[in-house]
């Protein structure tokens, strides 16, 4: 609820008061000076004999209306001091929270199979990776409050970004890959475990760990690397990884001029199996494409499946505004003494 909505009231535009029956505390003064008796001092009177002439000084010196002097500014001193009690807010500029996402980690394969031109964008043909790079760089526009990773496999894998709010690095890393960067083979273990192990890091090192992703695309088998991609799946089991895997290939045939055709030696072989028990494992999803329109059908179901937590309500801050009445209430109680004390002298 609101500070508006619970005070209806305003003493002026943007300032508020939280705590405002203080301010039923301001005619207290007045309310001790009348009921209040007056102090009766049974002590000896001095004598002095120059009584009369004191007198006259005194009557001099107490022309004018009650309440001047050091007395009216102890009255507003007091007058600050209950408006300060009541605690003056005043609604800072209108601030809107930051998105918060997911860490979410994209591997791409970059084995000699992706350089086969059996893809068409844009009504030419295209080798896979092209089309991957189209649609991966459509799916990152739509990942604003994500932090975003990038790494690539091939023999080995390497991570060419890291976890981060700048899309716009791992765009342009990802446009920077090619065709064989990390090797001509393909390493799917050893992908899922520098995946899981880059979002370990991450979660260890900012305190609540963040919903972990990765979306693993490939377009072949397994023959490379240290680790077994079942094993590189149950260790993102554990470690509370989401595994999407998308296995990306066309049929063996190539578009020349309408005309399907044969691509020498087929189609290549993909491991949808091992893919498939990989996404059941962690709780993602195993897709299928076998052309660009699928891929780019795929990510779209991905980002429903992942959606981007959107940022709240627009906020106002409540900024204290206290401290100046109470300063105000200080200095002019401190004046009064003064103003007190050389009238005395």
């Amino acid at each position: 609820m609101s500070l508006a909505a619970a005070m209806p009231w305003e003493t002026w535009p943007e300032l508020q008061l939280v705590w405002p029956w203080w301010l039923l505390a301001l005619p207290l003064p007045l309310l001790a000076l009348w009921l209040l008796p007056a102090v009766r001092s049974h002590a000896a009177a001095l004598r002095f004999p120059h009584a009369a002439r004191l007198s006259e000084v005194a009557k001099l010196g107490g022309r004018g209306r009650p309440g001047r002097g050091p007395g009216l500014l102890l009255w507003l001193a007091w007058a600050l001091l209950c408006v300060a009690a009541a605690r003056p807010q005043q609604l800072g500029e209108p601030v809107q929270p930051p998105q918060a996402g997911r860490d979410l980690m994209l591997a791409l394969d970059l084995s000699g199979s992706m350089q086969e031109p059996d893809m068409s964008l844009g009504g030419r043909p295209v080798d896979r990776l092209t089309a991957a790079k189209a649609v991966l760089a459509d799916f990152l526009d739509r990942r604003a409050g994500d932090r975003v990773g990038l790494l690539v496999f091939g023999r080995r894998a390497y991570a060419l970004a890291p976890l981060t709010l700048d899309r716009e690095s791992v765009r342009q890393q990802l446009q920077d890959s090619v065709v064989g960067l990390a090797g001509q083979e393909t390493a799917i273990g050893d992908a899922i475990g520098l995946a899981v192990k880059r979002l370990r890091e991450r979660s260890d090192g900012a305190g609540e760990p963040q919903d972990r992703v990765l979306i693993l695309l490939t377009d072949g088998v397994n023959t490379a690397g240290l680790l077994d991609p079942r094993k590189a799946a149950e260790l993102a089991r554990d470690s509370d990884v989401r595994v999407h895997t998308v296995a990306f290939g066309g049929d063996g045939v190539m578009s020349v001029f309408g005309f399907q055709l044969p691509m020498p030696g087929g189609g290549d072989e993909i491991d949808e199996a091992t893919l498939r028990a990989i996404s059941e494992a962690t709780g993602g999803r195993f897709f299928r494409a076998r052309d660009t329109e699928q891929l780019a059908g795929i990510y779209d179901e991905i980002d429903r499946l992942e959606p981007v937590e959107r940022p709240g309500p627009t906020l106002r801050p409540r900024i204290e505004r206290y401290a100046w009445p109470l300063a105000a209430a200080l200095v002019l109680a401190v004046l009064s003494l003064l103003l007190a004390g050389w009238r005395r002298q």
